[in-house]
């Protein structure tokens, strides 16, 4: 069943390294991919750490920020050209309270947040970085075909000399 099926959602198509939400800001707004990759990352020390890649159907906000009001941890950036379903915090707020479809939609989104973050986690301080390029190959493949290499290692914690020579010892 369609969560949104009472509700008719504003689309925004922009161009790929397009930012939707800046570290610092306040959340406002959940998107839904209709088409395109957007990633979710902070500026650690000057260091760009890319913390997921989002892509068709699965929806991305900063959701500590936009649940709380308090200002985003985070930067949510275009990969690529993107076509977006974007909800407000009011509408949200509205759904949560009339609509159960909605709220099992928005519990299932949170679990899967959840459970890849803690996935993600675990693979920092248990696997090599040949580990987890080997994990992002076999869960996430499309992702090596859309997303700049060094976006890619910055995603796995390394430098895009360090993915480089991973690459090549295949």
């Amino acid at each position: 069943m369609n969560p949104f099926a009472d509700v008719s959602l504003p689309v925004l198509d922009v161009k790929g390294k397009t930012v939707l939400l800046t570290e610092g800001q306040v959340a406002t707004q959940l998107y839904v991919i209709r088409h395109g990759c957007v990633r979710i990352w902070l500026n650690h020390r000057g260091k760009d750490l890319t913390a997921r890649f989002f892509v068709e159907g699965e929806a991305v906000a900063s959701l500590e920020s936009f649940l709380t009001g308090e200002p985003s941890e985070f930067t949510i950036e275009t990969v690529e050209p993107c076509t977006l379903e974007m909800l407000s915090k009011p509408e949200f707020d509205r759904l949560m309270a009339e609509n159960s479809t909605f709220r099992d939609w928005f519990q299932q989104l949170t679990t899967r947040r959840l459970i890849g973050y803690v996935h993600h986690l675990l693979a920092y301080i248990r696997d090599t970085p040949q580990e987890r390029y080997q994990d992002l190959v076999k869960n996430r493949p499309q992702l090596l075909q859309r997303v700049p290499q060094h976006y890619i290692a910055s995603y796995l914690g390394i430098t895009g000399v360090s993915l480089s020579r991973i690459r090549n010892r295949k």
